[in-house]
């Protein structure tokens, strides 16, 4: 028959679908036994409504069901009390109250703020998209729907699950690979409540999100900013001055004039300006396969040598991308575009802005150097 130390050993590895954490290190493993093959798991779940009880339950049947010994496997679920969840916050967070993680000076996470002049470039489809192509390529992907009156990021990644709260911190609901944290879940009456909010609470809900969310361990954590140059992408300067900045813009002029401002508030915040993507920059014509410049030519080769002349240092366009009615207007609960469809050449040209940017180095903006002064 199995022991204990067998069982312990073999539920050690299985992680908190939400947290990202062990059961085990979490002490969410409250009872287990066994008895003539049989084991008995109480598992002790964050909130009673938790909706990952299900893969909690089908990751703690794989876990155990190889065991040698084991027959059967019996799982019942607990719910924490406050002192239980109190615990669990301080496990998670240490000692430290309202930090934001990625803003310490030894943070490993890139944070990348997605940024435009104007609505209707399709910032929100190429930030939700870039975030599900990371994710595919093994990264670990966090994403902050961050254009609070304008938020769509969930509809983009066909997310429906809200943020699970315990003891004052939100566990962000994942879709695709991407952990998201948007305002939508919060809104009682949903995606047609209008959200009234003045410079402040716009700061107040970007803290919230950077320092009362537990993201884990992240390789990238994107935000879809609001279009333009005010609260938002100013309060992201003052809260992360080490995140860096991609501006997208369409191939029209007047698109390429406005998104120019979004780089050089970046710049004007200290933020490294990593490139331009056009959106939108050719179509492919269904019957023949020849691309048009429908929306003009050349936006994002006029907004990165303007940048680049103002800034002093490279600014590349990183990609054009390929216009595609169903990267723009998305199918309600459909997935990433670029997983409902990937043999797409929008699909293709985003992967490859991912696997571009991934491979860029980080920044030394916001980060301390081993140095010190001579003797």
């Amino acid at each position: 028959m199995a022991s204990l130390d067998q069982l312990w050993a073999a539920l050690r590895p299985v992680q908190d679908p939400e947290i990202g954490r062990s059961l085990v290190e979490l002490n969410m493993i409250a009872g287990l036994r066994i008895e003539a093959g049989v084991v008995d798991v109480e598992v002790t779940l964050t909130v009673s409504g938790c909706p990952m009880r299900e893969t909690i339950t089908s990751r703690v049947h794989e876990a155990l069901g190889g065991v040698a010994g084991v027959e059967q496997v019996r799982v019942t679920f607990g719910v924490m009390d406050d002192e239980q969840r109190r615990a669990l916050r301080q496990t998670l967070t240490g000692a430290q109250e309202r930090a934001i993680p990625f803003a310490e000076p030894g943070s490993l996470t890139r944070v990348i703020a997605i940024a435009s002049g104007k609505g209707g470039v399709g910032k929100s489809s190429v930030t939700a998209n870039l975030a599900a192509a990371l994710a595919a390529e093994g990264h670990s992907v966090g994403l902050i729907d961050a254009d609070v009156y304008g938020h769509s990021i969930p509809r983009m990644l066909g997310l429906t699950t809200a943020p699970t709260f315990v003891e004052g911190l939100f566990m962000p609901p994942t879709a695709h690979g991407v952990k998201v944290m948007s305002l939508l879940p919060f809104k009682p009456g949903g995606v047609a409540e209008p959200v009234a909010y003045r410079g402040p609470m716009l700061h107040k809900v970007l803290q919230q999100f950077l320092a009362d969310t537990w993201w884990g361990d992240l390789d990238f954590l994107l935000l879809d900013l609001p279009p333009g140059t005010g609260d938002m992408p100013m309060s992201l300067g003052q809260t992360l001055p080490n995140a860096e900045v991609v501006v997208v813009t369409t191939a029209h002029t007047a698109a390429a004039e406005v998104a120019v401002r979004a780089g050089m508030l970046a710049h004007r915040l200290r933020q490294r300006v990593l490139g331009v993507v056009e959106n939108m920059s050719t179509m492919v014509c269904p019957h023949c396969g020849e691309r048009s410049a429908v929306f003009g030519a050349g936006g994002a080769d006029e907004v990165s040598r303007t940048l680049e002349g103002a800034i002093g240092s490279p600014v590349p366009v990183l990609a054009r991308i390929t216009y595609d009615a169903s990267l723009a207007d998305p199918l309600p609960g459909a997935g990433p575009f670029v997983v409902e469809h990937p043999d797409s050449p929008a699909a293709a040209e985003l992967r490859d802005l991912a696997r571009s940017l991934a491979a860029r180095p980080r920044g030394l903006v916001g980060r301390p150097l081993s140095v010190s002064p001579a003797r």
